[in-house]
Order: C-alpha cells, then sequence, then structure tokens
C-alpha cells in the first residue's frame, strides 16, 4: 500500500533479444517481486515512523548495491540488483510519503510516481525489469487509492492519523466496516478481481519481467486484504495507526 497509474502495454515490454533476465526462472522472479512488496509493510513502515530521515537515506545504499550486483557475471545476482533498483524508487517514494506527507493521502500517488518519467524511459532500456516492477508497483497503489476513494475510506484518512491511539483504533475499525456495505464492497471485489485478471494473464507472457510485474500487483492485493482483515478484527496490527 505504499502507491498517474502508468500502462504496462504489450509494446513497452516486447522481449529483448539482450535482456539479461530472459532465461531467468519464473517462480524466482515472482519470489523476488512479492518479498520486495511485502518488506516495507513488516520494515519500513515501523522504521519511518520512528526515523524517516534515516529510513529515506537508506534509499543510497539499496541503489548502489543494486547497481553493484545489476553487473555480477552471474544472472541470478545481476536480476537481484536490477529489483533492487526498481525497489529503491518504491522505498524512497514510501518514505517520503510516510515520514512528512502522510496526513495527506491526495498527494500519495503523485509522491510516489516521482521516478515514473525514468521507468517509462527505462522499460527499453537494461533496467526495463527494475522498471517493470516499479511501474506495477504503482499500478497497484493506484488500484488501492482508488479503491479507498470510491468507497469512502480515504475520507477518514486523516482523521484517524491524527486521533489519539485509543480513538484512532475505534475509528479504523468504523471506516473498515463501511467497506462491508454493499456498494464499497462490490467496489472492492471488482478491483481485487481486476488484478488477479491481469496477474494471471502477466504471469504466462515469456518476459520474465512481466512476470515481475504479476507477482508486485499479486502482492500488493494480498497487502490490502490483511489490511483490511487487521482493520476489522485488530486496528493495531493494521500498520496505520
Amino acid at each position: 500500500m505504499l502507491g498517474v497509474q502508468p500502462s504496462l502495454t504489450t509494446g513497452m515490454l516486447t522481449p529483448a533479444p539482450q535482456s539479461r533476465v530472459s532465461g531467468a526462472k519464473g517462480w524466482g522472479l515472482w519470489l523476488s517481486g512479492c518479498l520486495l512488496v511485502a518488506l516495507p509493510v513488516f520494515l519500513q513502515a515501523p522504521w519511518v515512523r520512528l526515523a524517516p530521515f534515516s529510513a529515506a537515506l537508506f534509499t543510497a545504499p539499496l541503489l548502489f548495491l543494486g547497481i553493484a550486483l545489476s553487473g555480477h557475471p552471474q544472472q541470478r545476482w545481476s536480476t537481484t540488483g536490477t529489483l533492487l533498483v526498481g525497489f529503491s524508487g518504491s522505498w524512497l517514494g514510501g518514505c517520503l510519503f510516510w515520514g512528512w506527507c502522510r496526513l495527506h493521502p491526495l498527494w500519495h500517488l503523485p509522491i510516489e510516481a516521482f521516478a515514473l518519467p525514468l521507468a517509462l524511459g527505462g522499460l527499453r532500456t537494461r533496467w526495463r525489469l527494475a522498471a517493470s516492477f516499479y511501474l506495477a508497483s504503482l499500478v497497484g497503489t493506484a488500484v488501492t487509492d482508488g479503491v479507498m476513494a470510491i468507497t469512502g475510506v480515504m475520507r477518514h484518512w486523516t482523521e484517524v492519523l491524527n486521533a489519539p491511539i485509543d480513538q484512532a483504533t475505534a475509528l479504523l475499525h468504523q471506516a473498515a466496516l463501511g467497506v462491508l456495505e454493499p456498494m464499497p464492497l462490490g467496489v472492492t471485489l471488482l478491483a481485487g478481481a481486476v488484478l488477479l485478471n491481469l496477474c494471471r494473464r502477466y504471469w504466462h507472457h515469456p518476459d520474465g519481467a512481466w512476470r515481475v510485474a504479476a507477482s508486485a500487483m499479486a502482492t500488493t492485493l494480498a497487502v490490502d486484504g490483511l489490511f483490511l482483515a487487521a482493520s476489522l478484527w485488530s486496528p493495531h496490527w493494521s500498520g496505520l495507526i
């Protein structure tokens, strides 16, 4: 959830003859994409809350490590490095929003999309795997924010974050209950079905970049589901308050 919506068109991600990821194993890419989407939920969120500046500075070693590994002669390590480059963009965007702008939900997408021009330009370069991960994560965040806006959850955002902890849990629980009403629930299920269908289609694409996109969006969907479940049953475990 950490999120303008790009379009991963077939023309952008047609397999490149010299791509270093074309031979990567699909399940390895899937697992890597899943881990990099889930990591901010368990590591970045508490870190940004306690020390946002140091969390943002951590982008630099992530980026440098990714660039260094991308030139490794072993494909497994070079693929990992390329993914880290894309992940560093998502990491910095998340740090900037959750560290300093979390009370302004409408700024979420613009801040997360700060590297959008670079990512779009990177789709036709050797960084296309990094670009596809960043763009897929951005698509997942855009869908999440859109559903929150349509279902009315976003209007409770500032109220929940500004409230004392004992009141915030009740407010978040009430907002989550609103999602279970017929219209919001229908919108939520429809968005989930669209993302699942995209993931299924992307997974069967011969290009590894599409499999990374599928894993990133599928994990975003899973994390959103966990957030909703936590907000309903144990709001203090949601990570938002």
